[in-house]
């Protein structure tokens, strides 16, 4: 890597100084020699489209990937100049490429994230991070250890929306918060769970390669519309349910605006657990240890399916609309809201009626990654930040999963008194999968 020069740092420190309030710590990249970089895209369907085409701006697109022919054809026509895969451990093996975007299902982000890492590109991966705990403290580390630049995609976190509610919260508004209540639509409309594996199959449809589709995950017969494409956020092979899709954007303005640290205990309540699929809805309970924003203890409640916390907690006007997802902060000299993607209020109305907001402005959570590989810098949802977020998001699901309360050893990365909690924080890749570093 080479040496940063003076202009280097005090660009640097420009871009660290603006984004601090938001981001946790993290390697400062010194920069690409060139003014272009070399994007690789695995996963170029659905989000994965979006997420090149906005990445892309200003670069070179040199390789795609995807199982699906449809969508790799799509990409390979808005970016005729780019190698195409249907095996993204084949594209890794084309040279040239500074940096790769992976926007697969859930089970494949830290197999392809990790060995994209290990031979040193920067890496742009989805939420959640991984499908497992393991996996995200597995990427965190690698991260650190190669100088990688890496962002998470969510990009609700470079909004003004979510940066005026931390800015809010740590600029102690509301005074120390004690609980925190957070909730999403999900699954609800968007896809099935609750769900029992199905008999039979169907013929793999030619534009599909099914084996590569299923990747690391055992193996298990194609049948039509039930895995394929977008229903696999409701198996627990392939997605890690509502809180996996929906955590990662909705906890993170928790995280970052409290500063938390991991859970020390979590439990979880819904339908009873199904060996396949997850839960039509889950109510899920975290416990932090304080932090200077929150009292002794900060309790947040995760729901899902719609399911909300009593209106009476928000001290919100009657004719107040709500929200189907948002965040309630509940401090000691009053409340904050935050939607997605309706703005922040603060309640009682009548009590912050002299208070101004801060004014802030978006900034493009894409364009950050790659400038910060040109530019050198950093990302403001680099993994050192959203890694832990997405092994806190997964606990729910452990939780969930085990039906027991989880007393979370972060440094042992092990639920004390809970064995049954292992075969959930990590899991074994099928044969003939195996990734170095995981």
């Amino acid at each position: 890597m080479p040496s940063v020069t003076r202009r280097q740092f005090l660009r640097q420190s420009t871009i660290a100084a603006a984004i601090a309030p938001w981001v946790g710590a993290s390697v400062v990249h010194a920069g690409l020699a060139n003014e272009k970089v070399n994007i690789a895209s695995i996963g170029v369907g659905g989000k994965g489209f979006g997420d090149l085409t906005q990445t892309s701006v200003g670069h070179n697109v040199v390789a795609l990937c995807d199982t699906d022919a449809n969508m790799l054809a799509r990409a390979a026509e808005k970016f005729p100049q780019a190698k195409t895969y249907t095996d993204w451990r084949k594209l890794l093996e084309q040279p040239g490429i500074d940096a790769v975007t992976i926007s697969t299902p859930d089970h494949t982000h830290a197999p392809a994230t990790m060995t994209a890492m290990q031979l040193g590109k920067h890496v742009f991966t989805q939420k959640p991070l991984t499908h497992s705990v393991y996996e995200a403290r597995r990427l965190t580390e690698v991260a650190a250890e190669k100088g990688l630049v890496t962002q998470m995609g969510i990009q609700h976190h470079a909004t003004a929306r979510l940066k005026i509610a931390v800015q809010v919260i740590r600029d102690g508004v509301i005074g120390k918060v004690s609980e925190v209540h957070s909730w999403t639509d999900r699954p609800i409309g968007f896809w099935k769970q609750g769900l029992q594996r199905p008999e039979g199959s169907d013929p793999v449809p030619e534009y599909l390669d099914w084996n590569q589709w299923l990747g690391v995950a055992p193996e298990r017969p194609f049948v039509d519309g039930v895995y394929h494409r977008f229903h696999w956020r409701g198996w627990w092979d392939f997605g890690t349910g509502a809180l996996g899709d929906m955590g990662c954007h909705l906890l993170d303005p928790v995280v970052n605006a409290l500063e938390l640290g991991p859970p020390s205990t979590v439990s979880a309540e819904g339908p009873p657990p199904l060996p396949e699929s997850g839960p039509e809805w889950c109510i899920v309970r975290y416990e932090f240890p304080q932090t200077p924003h929150t009292t002794e203890t900060l309790n947040l409640t995760w729901y899902e399916a719609k399911r909300q916390p009593p209106r009476e907690i928000f001290q919100a006007p009657d004719d107040w609309k709500g929200s189907d997802n948002g965040v309630l902060f509940v401090g000691e000299k009053g409340n904050l809201f935050v939607g997605f993607p309706e703005m922040p209020e603060l309640f009682p109305k009548a009590d912050f009626a002299d208070v101004k907001l801060p004014e802030l402005e978006d900034h493009n959570h894409y364009t950050e990654w790659t400038s910060a590989i040109v530019n050198g810098g950093m990302t403001s949802c680099p993994f050192s930040y959203s890694g832990p977020l997405t092994e806190t998001v997964l606990l729910g699901n452990v939780a969930y999963r085990t039906g027991q309360t989880i007393r979370w050893d972060s440094p042992a990365m092990r639920a004390t008194g809970c064995p049954a909690a292992d075969e959930y924080l990590r899991r074994e890749y099928r044969a003939g999968w195996d990734v170095a570093g995981l």
